[in-house]
């Protein structure tokens, strides 16, 4: 697209919200005209910005047109995002998790209408470690697979969301589930290595901000793929690249895959 993209944000006052406008505002590329919060928030009613006419809300009713709402709310939130996009044919882009199996089902539907983009963790160099190892698990297949991810301190769920991601990409690659080959603990006296299985490792301390590691061992010859997160902005980024590209799109169901696709393939 060349035009200025009309953008909504949903979710404005959580924290990636906050980094999202904080990024928005110095993008040229797109006109703030929303941000969206739940309606009980301290700033409701208040500035976005120091100086700005445009003031968090909770109505979508009163909002300008829109060409892209990224989310970054909760189930609530997300239910009432998908709503307005729906009833107004605006793309949305979705990062808002944990979300039950109704909702899922009014998403992947939805799809058939508007332009709706979904991921757990929009980094693009996660992405890309993901497109790569597609392709090393499909073409090493014989190989061992160990999974290894390190996160600060403060993380409560093992192994990341991140991690189990690149395991189902991989089992995916080799015909196969996550479910069937994943081994999350080993401890005593665990046996030999089952061929094909895809063990995990996981690191917590201080504060990483997410470091993944994709291990492919063979005999004799070991690749690494690997992703470090130095800044949380990062995610930020890779939401407003996403919403960049899909107000351009047509109705359907995206990933991150499919915008890093026709980069790759300079259309």
């Amino acid at each position: 697209m060349g035009e200025i993209v009309r953008i909504a944000v949903n979710g404005a006052t959580g924290r990636m919200g906050r980094a999202l406008l904080e990024l928005l505002r110095r993008d040229r590329r797109f006109a703030l005209v929303a941000a969206i919060t739940a309606p009980d928030a301290p700033e409701m009613g208040a500035p976005v910005a120091h100086g700005s006419q445009l003031c968090f809300s909770h109505d979508w009713s009163a909002i300008q047109p829109v060409d892209v709402v990224i989310d970054f709310s909760g189930p609530e939130g997300l239910a009432s995002a998908l709503a307005h996009c729906e009833a107004h044919g605006v793309a949305l882009v979705v990062g808002t998790t944990g979300y039950g199996e109704d909702l899922a089902a009014r998403l992947a539907s939805s799809a058939a209408r508007i332009p709706l983009l979904r991921s757990a963790n929009f980094s693009l160099g996660v992405a890309v470690l993901a497109r790569l190892l597609r392709e090393a698990s499909a073409a090493l297949a014989e190989w061992d697979l160990e999974i290894v991810e390190a996160h600060h301190g403060r993380k409560e769920d093992a192994p990341s969301g991140t991690a189990l991601l690149l395991g189902e990409v991989a089992a995916a690659a080799r015909g196969t589930t996550l479910e069937a080959r994943a081994v999350y603990a080993r401890e005593g006296r665990t046996g030999p290595r089952q061929p094909g299985s895809i063990g995990f490792a996981v690191v917590r301390g201080g504060d990483i901000v997410g470091e993944h590691t994709a291990m492919l061992i063979g005999q004799g010859e070991r690749l690494e793929l690997s992703h470090r997160a130095t800044d949380r902005s990062i995610f930020a980024r890779g939401a407003i690249e996403a919403a960049y590209w899909l107000a351009g799109q047509p109705a359907g169901a995206y990933g991150l895959d499919a915008m890093l696709a026709e980069r790759s393939s300079g259309r």
